[in-house]
């Protein structure tokens, strides 16, 4: 895994793991039941959902709006023989309700930067609007309705797009959002909120 510098100059129609994807699917590997029925929204190559699928029981759905990016989940699960669901789509909204015991997401979370701005696949995989918060405010309004009662959404979100307004926005929608893990890196600290229902 390189780091994210090093994937941005590739010419590449897919985000690859990188240190972000890492820590999210320690956690949820460490966190999710064999029982449950997880989903990984903005699947990307598929790292996250494999990881999961290949160290726990669970039952994994992987979702991207990108179709290079589900072609490219699904040539991976096949490659590591792990039983993976692709499903192309824009987070959660193909889904029905209360599908989910976990929703996993890594989000675009960079913050636009118009004089570095592409108008391709991968820009739509890093970039997260003005704030860094678009997609991450979009896929907030919707989980909910996808998760179990007790069911949990491990997000990861960046000093970049502001951990505190992404937990804040969280609460505004009946979520609450606790740090699970964090981890810093030279120009960010990367943390993954766990997010639940409020009861």
């Amino acid at each position: 895994m390189g780091d994210l510098a090093d994937q941005r100059g590739m010419e590449t129609a897919v985000y690859q793991p990188a240190e972000d994807s890492k820590l999210l699917a320690d956690v949820a590997v460490e966190s999710v039941d064999d029982s449950d029925r997880v989903l990984d929204v903005g699947t990307g190559s598929g790292y996250v959902a494999g990881r999961i699928a290949s160290e726990t029981a669970a039952s994994v759905v992987a979702s991207d709006v990108n179709p290079h990016a589900c072609r490219q989940a699904r040539d991976n699960a096949r490659e590591e023989a792990i039983s993976l669901d692709v499903v192309r789509g824009d987070c959660t909204r193909p889904f029905d309700a209360e599908t989910f015991d976990a929703v996993t997401f890594n989000p675009p979370y960079l913050p636009r930067d118009e004089a570095a701005e592409r108008d391709d696949w991968m820009e739509r995989a890093l970039t997260g609007g003005e704030t860094g918060r678009a997609v991450i405010e979009s896929f907030l309004d919707d989980v909910a309705r996808v998760l179990t009662p007790e069911g949990v959404v491990f997000l990861l979100v960046s000093t970049l797009t502001d951990i505190e307004a992404v937990a804040g926005y969280a609460a505004e929608r009946n979520l609450a959002a606790e740090t699970a893990r964090e981890e810093s890196f030279p120009f960010e600290r990367l943390a993954i909120l766990e997010i639940t229902k409020k009861h």
